[in-house]
C-alpha cells in the first residue's frame, strides 16, 4: 500500500511529511498513472474541483482522506458524501494524522470530534431522519427506553452534553448508555449507528464495503 497526498499548492504541509514520512506528494496528473486499489490519498481542499477529485479516487478504489486548514461540519459533510473516509485539519498534530490513517483504512470513519456530531445529525436527516429509524424496529426493540432516548437524540447531531441536558442525565451517563448501545447494536461509533438504523449498514457488509 502506498501513500500519496495531493495539493495544487506549493508548499507541503510539514506536520503531514512528519507524520508519513513514506508518503509521496503527487501531483493530481500523476496520480492516475500510479494509483492502486487500496492505496492511501490524502486531498487537500485547495480548489474548487477536489470533491470530484475524491469522488474519482474513491470509484477507483482509493481509501480516500481530507485535508483543510477550515474544518467544517458543511465541508466535512460533502467530503463523505464524495467518498471520503477521512476529514482533518492539515495542522493537526502527527499522531492524530496517523491515528486518522488506521482509522480510514480500516473501514472506519474519521472526522474531528468537535465536527462529528453535526456530521452525523446531517447524515442522518439526509438518510431519512426518525421515520427511516423507526423502520428499523427489530433494531430499537433491542434497546431500553432510556438507549433509544439517547440513540436518536445523538443521531439528531446533539452532543452528550446536549443530550444529557435535554435528558436530565450526566455526560457520563451518556457515554454509558452509548456504550451499551453500540455493543447491542454491532458498531463502533456515531456514524456506524447512523448506518445500522437507516438500513444501509447490512447492504454495505453484503456489498464487502
Amino acid at each position: 500500500m502506498a501513500i500519496y497526498f495531493i495539493s495544487q499548492g506549493r508548499d507541503e504541509i510539514p506536520r503531514w511529511r512528519e507524520a508519513f514520512s513514506d508518503a509521496r506528494l503527487i501531483s493530481p496528473r500523476e496520480i492516475h498513472a500510479r494509483l492502486v486499489r487500496g492505496d492511501c490519498v490524502w486531498v487537500m481542499v485547495d480548489g474548487e474541483d477536489w470533491p470530484q477529485r475524491v469522488a474519482d479516487l474513491s470509484r477507483r478504489g482509493a481509501v480516500v482522506g481530507v485535508m483543510t486548514h477550515s474544518p467544517s461540519a458543511a465541508e466535512a459533510f460533502e467530503s463523505l458524501e464524495s467518498g471520503a473516509r477521512g476529514y482533518v485539519h492539515a495542522l493537526s498534530a502527527p499522531e492524530v494524522l496517523r491515528q486518522a490513517q488506521v482509522v480510514i483504512m480500516n473501514q472506519g470513519i474519521w472526522v474531528p470530534p468537535e465536527l462529528m456530531a453535526r456530521v452525523v445529525g446531517g447524515t442522518f436527516r439526509a438518510l431519512g431522519g426518525r421515520a427511516q429509524a423507526h423502520s428499523q424496529a427489530e433494531e430499537l426493540q433491542a434497546l431500553t427506553e432510556r438507549e433509544r432516548a439517547v440513540t436518536l437524540a445523538v443521531l439528531e447531531g446533539h452532543s452528550n452534553k446536549e443530550v444529557a441536558r435535554a435528558l436530565g442525565i450526566t455526560e457520563r451517563t451518556v457515554k454509558a448508555h452509548l456504550g451499551a448501545v453500540f455493543g447491542k447494536l454491532g458498531v463502533r461509533d456515531r456514524m456506524q449507528l447512523v448506518l445500522r438504523l437507516s438500513g444501509l449498514h447490512a447492504a454495505m457488509s453484503d456489498s464487502g464495503q
